[in-house]
């Protein structure tokens, strides 16, 4: 009997259809016994006995497939790749695939709340009332302010979407890979990222983890932006040195920032101590149906696999050439 570990939790908290679906195909499975992201020690001592992962955000490194002499198939929950080494898995004759689309409605829709929040201080009027002040705080409104969007893909574009209804006058945004034809569905403004950081009122970072992308953001970009600008990143953890976020906003710069991910998950850090930094727990995909769907996806690949039939959502070579690129 082909067996599948699931790593990522929660996993079919909220709909058992991917439990049911490998149950009925004869696959067995196991979910991830600690109940936590697990480290690259931890899923090498895990994984040895399985033909297929169902994966969160763990590192899934090249000792860990060592460690995994029966793994043919990865399935990603979820879209980004920075912790799979994808050319081990290619090295080893691992398929990969990952479910791009399922998450993006679920992460828009929380960055968008994150930047209204963040515009009408919500975040700190809450965390004052349930001390016992009243303070009522002025803000923007999304109409009002120059807002900057960095990284225009399948969660940059569906912001841009939802902003629409709020009548933003003015957008800029920047793409490694410019897509023009979103120039007849907005009113845009390609520009640099360094005119981005000292022009945009809002910034909200959509881009994947890669070493051009890691440290991105560090206190001389910080620096660049206006004294009362906001900044969101709901995309990974390193793209915004988190030291440097703190130290900026420790000495008075920058009217908050709403962070959703992190270096190091769970999140213990010293943000936690600063009022206006809106924290959450990298719950951008954690929609009831966003989740659910992403889990069914990813399930279904493992069972395709492991039934002998073709897969439909390989990870692109493209993905592959982003990581050669980078050794």
């Amino acid at each position: 009997m082909p067996k599948v570990l699931i790593t990522t939790v929660p996993f079919a908290e909220r709909n058992s259809f991917p439990l049911e679906m490998l149950s009925s195909n004869g696959i067995d499975y196991v979910i991830n016994p600690l109940g936590k992201k697990l480290t690259e020690a931890e899923l090498a001592e895990m994984i040895g006995e399985f033909d297929a992962l169902v994966a969160g955000t763990e590192p899934i490194t090249d000792y860990v497939m060592s460690r995994a002499p029966r793994l043919k198939h990865i399935s990603r929950v979820g879209i980004g790749l920075d912790s799979v080494d994808l050319l081990a898995a290619e090295k080893r004759g691992i398929k990969v695939s990952y479910t791009p689309d399922a998450p993006a409605p679920a992460v828009a829709e929380l960055t968008l709340g994150l930047m209204l929040s963040l515009l009408r201080s919500v975040h700190v009027a809450n965390a004052q009332m349930h001390q016992g002040h009243w303070h009522r705080h002025f803000g923007r409104r999304l109409a009002e302010v120059t807002v900057g969007v960095i990284g225009v893909g399948r969660i940059g574009t569906r912001v841009l979407r939802r902003m629409r209804g709020f009548g933003t006058p003015r957008i800029l945004v920047n793409d490694i890979l410019p897509n023009l034809e979103l120039n007849r569905e907005f009113k845009l403004e390609w520009s640099a990222k360094e005119d981005i950081y000292r022009q945009a009122d809002l910034i909200s970072l959509h881009v994947p983890l890669t070493p051009q992308t890691k440290n991105m953001i560090q206190k001389a970009q910080l620096l660049m932006m206006k004294p009362d600008a906001l900044i969101v990143n709901t995309s990974r953890g390193g793209i915004i040195n988190e030291q440097d976020l703190l130290e900026v906003l420790k000495s008075g710069h920058l009217g908050g920032a709403a962070i959703d991910v992190f270096n190091q998950e769970p999140y213990r850090g010293e943000l936690a101590s600063i009022e206006r930094c809106l924290l959450t727990s990298h719950m951008g995909s954690m929609s009831v149906d966003c989740r659910t769907r992403m889990e069914i996806e990813a399930t279904e690949e493992s069972v395709r696999f492991l039934t002998g039939r073709p897969l439909n959502s390989l990870v692109p070579e493209t993905e592959y050439n982003m990581q050669r690129q980078n050794l």
